[in-house]
Formats: structure tokens, C-alpha cells, sequence
């Protein structure tokens, strides 16, 4: 008998198809919000989920769903899952590494860049007809090549962030990380390695690549702000609830730092309402690792975890794998 899966959220068709050839799977290709409560009451009887990064797996929900073996998340983060209860119930986590790494890095360094030089600001600018003549200082910002580039959270996508900066644009890269990089890699990444309190006053452009947990929640708020040159740029491409987003607002409106690029929020889909009021910020919904290919790969990775662990109990990113000894 086929095992049964729940496919949360809206996916590629060939990804259903794929999974359909292995399993009895239930989809929400309507993509329909569902509430915790629906969630639950749709994985009853199922031994698998495909989650997309937005769906909570906490210790109510699996002692409500008994039957569930494992959780795939088509993310590479995971803060959607509670680890440690999910461990206890003996239900595997899985998540989608590496695919996204270079995706990801293109567009951290593209928001980067369209922070940097203001072109959100001048787009509306002249979208709303005000552009009537040149100026000498219209919409100037601040320079990439050169600069200091400072990255918190130096994992894969973080390398690959510094990479483009220091061997494409001649940027100096600092970085801070919980623990420092092997010297093979910080040569290749051409980085040197700081206290955060030196991070956040020495960057020019502050990039933020770090894992959510509760140790990194509010990582940058109203003190570390503080810290940042009144010149310099915050671009946060992690997770929602790292920035303090209400300080951040009042730190661009007061000038306290010069510019932000934010695709992640606190809450997200929602937006602090502050951060829709400042003009100095480039907003983007969750978008980094959102070319097609990478999205499909993310997509099959998810896939090829449950297939692994569903049939042979051989999944290829296991987060937990102490629930398969």
C-alpha cells in the first residue's frame, strides 16, 4: 500500500506528478491558507508533508498527527520546525540545501546594489513624472567598488556573497559568524574575519545571511543600528525577525544608517506598516531564491526526501538524522 503525503502549498505539476508515481498525495494546488487547525485535520492518516517554509510543525501539531514520519521543507532554512519536538516524536526533518546557494547569492548582491544606488527611490521618481532636468546630486548614493563589505552569517550563500564582491567589484570583505571559516576559504572568499562590533562599524554595505533562531532574533536592532555608519546600507536576505523592523524604520527615517534592502520581514507576508512610509528602502517579497530553475531544483530536492525516506529511509538532507538510527 502506497504510503500517504500531504503537498501543502501550490507546486510545480511535474513535482506532483513525480510524487504520485510513489505515493497517494493529497495538494493544496489551490494553494489555500490554511490555519494550524486545517493543517492538522489535512495530515490526518499521512506519513509525509511537503512544506514550503511558512508551515508551522510544533509539538501540537505532530501529537495531533501521530502517523507523520517526516516533514520535507523546499527551503533551506527551517525555523518553521521545532526541532527538538520533532526529534522527540521521532518525525525527520528534512530541508533543501545548496541549490539555492548561487541563486541566492545573485539576488543578495543585486538588492545590494539597487540599495546602494537608490534605484527603487528614482523609479518611483520617475514613475510619478517629477523627473524634469538633471542635477548633479539627483538620486547619488554610495559606491559598491571599493567599499567594505561586511557579511553576518558566513555559510554558503554568505561565501558566495563575498565572492562577488571582493573578485567582482575589488570590495574588502569582513565577516562575522559564530565560528570562523577554515583560511583555505576565507582566502578564497578574499575575507577577514571581525568582532560583529567591528562589523557593524567598519561595513559600508552590511549584509545579513545568518540563520533565524532565538539566539539571532533581533540580532540588529535599535543599538546595533547605532553602531553602522550614517553612510552605510543594511541588506537582510536571511529571515524575518533577525531585524528589529520597527527600529530599522525609524533608523532610516531618522538617518541613522543611509539605506536598506529588505526581502524578509518580521511576520512576513505582512510588512511593518513604518517601513512602507520611508523612501530610503527596497522592498521585495521573499524573492532570492526565485528563478525558475532553482525553484523546480528546491522543488525535486523536497521530493527526493520523501522518496528516499519513504521507501528506502535514505533521505539525502536530513536535519535530525538521529531518528533514523
Amino acid at each position: 500500500m502506497k504510503a500517504r503525503i500531504l503537498v501543502s502549498r501550490a507546486v510545480f505539476p511535474e513535482v506532483i506528478a513525480r510524487l504520485a508515481q510513489h505515493f497517494d498525495v493529497s495538494s493544496n494546488q489551490a494553494d489555500e491558507a490554511w490555519t494550524p487547525l486545517q493543517l492538522i485535520q489535512k495530515l490526518q492518516g499521512k506519513q509525509g508533508i511537503f512544506t514550503t517554509g511558512g508551515e508551522r510543525i510544533d509539538a501540537a501539531l505532530l501529537a495531533a498527527c501521530p502517523e507523520l514520519k517526516i516533514c520535507a521543507n523546499m527551503a533551506v532554512g527551517y525555523n518553521n520546525f521545532d526541532l527538538d519536538a520533532m526529534t522527540a516524536a521521532g518525525v525527520l526533518a528534512t530541508n533543501a540545501p545548496d541549490v539555492l546557494t548561487e541563486t541566492t547569492a545573485d539576488f543578495g548582491f543585486a538588492l545590494l546594489m539597487a540599495t546602494a544606488r537608490r534605484m527603487a527611490e528614482a523609479e518611483h521618481f520617475l514613475r510619478a513624472g517629477q523627473w524634469t532636468r538633471w542635477r548633479y546630486d539627483l538620486f547619488a548614493g554610495a559606491d559598491i567598488h571599493g567599499s567594505t563589505l561586511g557579511i553576518l552569517g558566513m555559510g554558503r550563500i554568505g561565501q558566495g556573497i563575498a565572492r562577488r564582491g571582493a573578485h567582482g567589484f575589488g570590495m574588502k570583505v569582513i565577516y562575522h559568524n559564530r565560528s570562523r571559516l577554515d583560511a583555505a576559504t576565507e582566502l578564497g572568499c578574499k575575507a577577514s574575519y571581525v568582532s560583529k562590533e567591528e562589523l557593524l562599524k567598519t561595513a559600508d554595505h552590511l549584509v545579513l545571511v545568518l540563520p533565524y533562531s532565538a539566539s539571532s532574533h533581533h540580532a540588529i536592532g535599535a543599538a546595533e543600528l547605532a553602531q553602522m555608519k550614517p553612510t552605510a546600507t543594511l541588506v537582510n536576505i536571511a529571515r524575518g525577525g533577525i531585524v528589529d523592523d520597527a527600529a530599522l524604520a525609524a533608523a532610516l527615517r531618522n538617518k541613522t544608517i543611509a539605506a536598506a534592502g529588505l526581502d524578509v520581514f518580521e511576520g512576513e507576508p505582512k510588512v511593518h506598516p513604518d517601513l512602507l512610509t520611508v523612501p530610503n528602502v527596497v522592498l521585495t517579497p521573499h524573492i532570492a531564491s526565485a528563478t525558475l530553475p532553482t525553484r523546480l531544483a528546491m522543488a525535486n530536492l523536497a521530493a527526493d526526501n520523501l522518496i528516499g525516506f519513504l521507501l528506502n529511509n535514505k533521505p539525502l538532507t536530513p536535519l535530525n538524522a538521529k531518528v533514523l538510527i
